[in-house]
């Protein structure tokens, strides 16, 4: 994002491109309050990087050139808007070739604008913050499918945020090319489509409850409830009948790719897509058991000018709505794997508590408080796979899971950080921890000896400690407890685990408690 700082009053200007594996797309507003907007332009370059990408691994040198000049042309167009606050970001087909960084580079290098190359799950945030702007989501739970080119992420959610996503590498593109050598027989085509995408399901925790309703999000959804001409309601959401959407299916089977350009007047990039997309969309909804598809015909671009928004409008440039965002999507990731919620909000709480207090002695950021965050939260969720060796199996699940908003680099900093809640401090013969810098390392020796500093203090998993301040003399820091009943686990566990935190500070730990006075 290019930002000269945080602007005190509306109107305000934002931007976005974002670089999907079947277009771009080039979005320019202007806000003139909190939630409402006038588009300034908009743009949609057909540019397929996903071609090649999904059989080869890698994006072709011509597709890379027109790329670098779209990109210069929207900076040209940002420029001449005032548009000086924008976001770019790239899925799933930058994110699996093999050159993709050679890409962001040349990006950069022509037009100054960073390329930002988004996880699956920061996709999915973004699309669930624009679909929540169009579809009150409260006091349910609903099933939402976002299809691009390269995937199809699935997921549950509330007005809250995510509970739940997986992500299929299904999309619209790489179906394409995969099954291309059946594609001018529809018949056939169709056949193994329905094969293919015959492995999706919807995430186990949705037979528990009954949904709210099935959301679908995606150009090609647009199209299609376009095609079967679904009403629309007044905040622009279509409702499609499922019903519908199978007798369109029929019909573009039947059509061949150039039947479907000149009866449904669609464009050459849409019409060759439109059938893997709508075979996936169709099998996903009569998984949901659904009737009717909410189609709210926004996606990643819309997510992105409103998070742009939210963060520029904040008070605080951001930083809490980033932290709550973080919070969420840690909460959410403990949850599939069945976590002590309570004992990983408290540690949590601890955390920052301590990271605050030490402020003066690590030095450390606003980015490392919410690193420390989502990893007190997660510290313990290996114990879903079992109990023994559960800190390495937290690592595990935490550095192969993706968090939204979090660079690789960072997701791996927060999965060691939980990995050394417990036993070993990080030694140089540790694999994953040598993968960090230097700098990082250090960085990771201090957020993790305040975890299990936190963690100690919740070894009951109760939440007596209300609360800690600290006093420090000399190279003794006392930490003085408020607590709710009594602690002697804590003090023990407190004295087994000091050590990283006195290697790393130089500083010896001492504890004091004092009982919670409650008013009258």
């Amino acid at each position: 994002m290019t930002s000269s700082g945080a602007p005190s009053q509306f109107p305000l200007r934002v931007g976005c491109v974002d670089t999907g594996s079947n277009a771009i797309r080039f979005l320019a507003v202007e806000f003139s309050a909190a939630g409402r907007h006038t588009i300034l332009e908009y743009e949609r370059a057909p540019i397929r990087l996903g071609h090649q990408v999904f059989l080869r691994g890698r994006l072709d040198p011509r597709t890379m050139d027109a790329t670098t000049q779209a990109f210069r042309s929207f900076r040209e167009r940002f420029d001449a808007l005032g548009v000086t606050h924008f976001r770019a970001v790239a899925t799933s087909a930058v994110r699996e070739a093999r050159n993709g960084a050679q890409l962001v580079d040349r990006i950069f290098r022509d037009s100054g604008i960073r390329l930002e190359v988004i996880t699956g799950a920061e996709e999915a945030r973004l699309v669930h913050r624009a679909v929540a702007s169009r579809i009150d989501l409260s006091g349910g739970q609903w099933i939402l499918a976002d299809l691009g080119g390269g995937s199809v992420e699935v997921s549950l959610l509330d007005d809250a945020g995510m509970l739940w996503s997986e992500s299929h590498t299904m999309g619209s593109v790489r179906l394409l090319e995969e099954l291309s050598q059946a594609e001018h027989e529809p018949g056939r085509f169709r056949q193994l489509l329905e094969e293919y995408v015959s492995v999706l399901r919807i995430p186990a925790p949705a037979t528990y409850w009954t949904p709210s309703g099935f959301i679908a999000t995606g150009g090609n959804i647009d199209e299609l409830a376009g095609l079967a001409a679904a009403p629309e309601d007044e905040e622009g959401v279509r409702h499609l009948d499922v019903a519908d959407l199978d007798r369109l299916l029929q019909l573009l089977t039947r059509l061949s790719y150039r039947e479907r350009i000149a009866r449904l007047k669609l464009r050459e990039d849409r019409a060759d897509v439109i059938l893997p997309a709508a075979t996936v969309y169709l099998r996903l909804a009569r998984e949901a058991k659904a009737e009717t598809i909410l189609v709210p015909q926004v996606g990643v671009k819309e997510g992105l000018i409103l998070d742009l928004m939210d963060t520029l409008t904040a008070e605080d440039g951001g930083e809490q709505l980033a932290l709550t965002q973080l919070r969420q999507s840690a909460i959410s990731l403990g949850r599939r794997f069945m976590f002590d919620e309570a004992h990983g909000l408290q540690v949590a709480r601890l955390s920052l508590r301590l990271f605050d207090l030490l402020q003066e002695l690590h030095g450390l950021g606003r980015r490392d408080r919410q690193l420390l965050m989502a990893a007190a939260i997660l510290h313990d969720i290996g114990l879903f796979i079992s109990f023994k060796r559960h800190h390495k199996h937290s690592l595990y699940l935490i550095y192969r899971s993706e968090l939204p908003g979090l660079t690789p680099t960072e997701n791996l900093m927060v999965a060691n950080i939980a990995r050394y809640h417990r036993k070993n401090h990080p030694q140089p013969h540790h694999d994953d921890y040598m993968k960090l810098s230097p700098e990082d390392r250090v960085r990771v020796d201090q957020l993790s000896a305040i975890v299990r500093l936190a963690d100690a203090l919740d070894s009951q998993h109760l939440q007596v400690v209300r609360d800690v301040d600290m006093q420090v003399q000399g190279l003794d820091l006392e930490l003085e407890l408020q607590v709710d009943g009594d602690v002697m686990l804590e003090r023990w566990a407190v004295a087994k685990k000091k050590g990283l935190f006195e290697e790393t500070f130089g500083y010896r730990i001492s504890l004091r408690e004092s009982a919670t006075v409650t008013g009258t």
